[in-house]
């Protein structure tokens, strides 16, 4: 419900523009975030910081002065209104100032239906919040609307849905009044925990910070902005249960032209530059991997630099079957580039793990040796191979694994050749540690049998003997990714074998319990 909101705010920027040299144009804006609703209603998570994150994208690169700007984070009706009323009291000021245009944009994150936003335990009506921005000196007037079913403030009266607009850069239409939103009269906008955000204000502020500049002249034009925002937003929610928002739009001014709503490139000796290689996603957030997501760049976009904040930065690339990361220090002044060479590769199974591979499953053949330490009915270590076939999902991996070796023993009346094949199932929880982003660390249970077979030399009759023993096994191991989907593995299993053992010819056969230690060196391909 925030995503339409945002992108009103975005248009509102662009509307922001420098005027003519015969005009100055001053842009106020009230920017309000409310994470509760009425009693009832699930509190929002990210409504107060979208409000927040597209005020400092509209104080940095669009032009809006701070003293110009309200940002109100969970207030109730009674603030909202005598803070709208107050900022039109200053855009009458500014109006009466020769050589002067206003613009005015507000823009609301939170909870609401088809008639009212929910401010907390109040409400106010859409009706109200129109009439006070229709109402207002400024030139142009911009209301953008994050909530849910806020397309039906596109159907106000007079308004009609077209194509993405352009406003004139040079002055400010003459009289207008445009509305933007998250979302259709019947959808939901919907939050994104990954992004921690909405998806249409994180996709608006990505596409302001540079990433929505398709012809790459440094400047994002409203039409620019809008495509972006409305082209991520219906991409990223398609995946999620709700199903796909479709952000909307109305307005209804007189003017044409080309509206810019940042520059970027006018701001490059103030922010940092980070570059990206194309036909790959990239995600960047603020100081490390559990950071606040600050921009995004999609595969498919053509423009491939973000302006941001100098500072530290975690950056996220997704591949066709690779999850790139690494952490740059952006300075201000620089254009840094992002080289997925000198980035982390993080294979298929780990990004399973992580919960960040779309199919959610990892799978691939394994080979490799063997060697068991000697059993009751051996002397000898078992020396084999092995052969298995791992499934790995985002919170344990099954193996199923066969070997064979073999053994043997030596006493005074007889010399004896053992043969075993096991087949085992494993369940393992793995580990990634952070610091060694190649490493993995296993550890788990199995269970199967063993099929023996002993053939005896003597000088006697011994004929030859076969048996079949369950095994358990606690099993732990350390794998190390090779890259290009290959993996070598190091695994350690103490196991309990159940044997049924003759210690004499006059005995009968009884059962035993049998422990050895086994190790296994492997080499696996992950599908």
């Amino acid at each position: 419900m925030k995503l339409a909101l945002l992108l009103s705010l975005l248009a509102a920027l662009s509307l922001g523009a420098p005027a003519s040299a015969k005009a100055s144009v001053e842009r106020f804006a009230v920017l309000i975030g409310n994470d509760a609703g009425e009693p009832g209603e699930q509190p929002l998570r990210y409504a107060a910081s979208d409000a927040r994150r597209l005020y400092g994208v509209l104080r940095e690169l669009g032009g809006f002065e701070p003293y110009n700007m309200l940002l109100l984070r969970d207030e109730n009706a009674a603030t909202v209104r005598s803070s709208l009323l107050s900022i039109n009291e200053r855009v009458r000021e500014a109006v009466a100032r020769p050589d002067t245009d206003v613009m005015l944009l507000v823009y609301y994150s939170g909870h609401a239906d088809a008639r009212d936003l929910h401010l907390g335990k109040s409400r106010l009506a859409l009706r109200e919040l129109v009439q006070m921005v229709r109402g207002s000196a400024a030139k142009f007037r911009l209301i953008v609307l994050d909530a849910c079913r806020s397309g039906s403030l596109t159907r106000v009266k007079g308004g009609r849905v077209k194509d993405p607009f352009a406003l004139p850069e040079e002055r400010l239409p003459g009289d207008g009044l445009a509305y933007l939103t998250a979302s259709s009269s019947s959808e939901d906008a919907q939050e994104s925990d990954t992004l921690g955000a909405s998806f249409f204000t994180h996709a608006l502020v990505s596409g302001l910070l540079g990433a929505a500049d398709d012809d790459g002249d440094g400047e994002v034009v409203l039409d620019e902005a809008y495509r972006y925002a409305y082209d991520a937003t219906r991409r990223a929610t398609s995946r999620t249960l709700a199903g796909t928002q479709h952000p909307a739009f109305r307005y209804d001014y007189r003017g044409s032209g080309r509206v810019v709503l940042t520059r970027p490139r006018a701001h490059d000796p103030s922010r940092a530059r980070l570059r990206f290689p194309a036909r790959i996603g990239f995600l960047v957030m603020a100081d490390h991997a559990e950071g606040t997501v600050v921009g995004e760049l999609s595969a498919g976009s053509r423009q491939r630099q973000l302006s941001l904040r100098p500072g530290r930065y975690f950056i996220r690339g997704r591949g066709s079957d690779v999850l790139y990361e690494t952490t740059l220090n952006a300075t201000a002044g620089r254009a840094l580039e992002v080289d997925v060479t000198r980035m982390d590769r993080i294979e298929y199974a780990r990004l399973v793990r992580k919960g960040q591979r779309r199919s959610g499953l990892a799978h691939g053949p394994e080979l490799g040796v063997l060697a068991r330490t000697a059993l009751p009915n051996e002397a000898d270590p078992c020396l084999g191979a092995s052969l298995g076939y791992a499934l790995q999902l985002e919170h344990f991996t099954t193996r199923l694994r066969a070997g064979g070796c073999r053994g043997g023993f030596e006493n005074a009346v007889l010399t004896a050749q053992s043969s075993a094949i096991h087949l085992e199932l494993q369940a393992l929880r793995i580990w990634d540690p952070q610091a060694a982003p190649a490493l993995s660390l296993e550890l788990g249970l199995a269970a199967g049998g063993t099929f023996f077979t002993q053939r005896f030399d003597t000088a006697g009759q011994a004929s030859t003997r076969h048996s079949l023993a369950p095994l358990t096994a606690i099993v732990a191991g350390l794998g190390l990714d090779l890259g290009a989907g290959y993996r070598f593995a190091l695994q350690l299993g103490a196991e309990t074998h159940f044997l049924r053992l003759q210690r004499q010819a006059w005995q009968a056969p009884s059962w035993q319990a049998g422990f050895a230690l086994r190790g296994t060196a492997m080499l696996a391909k992950e599908l």
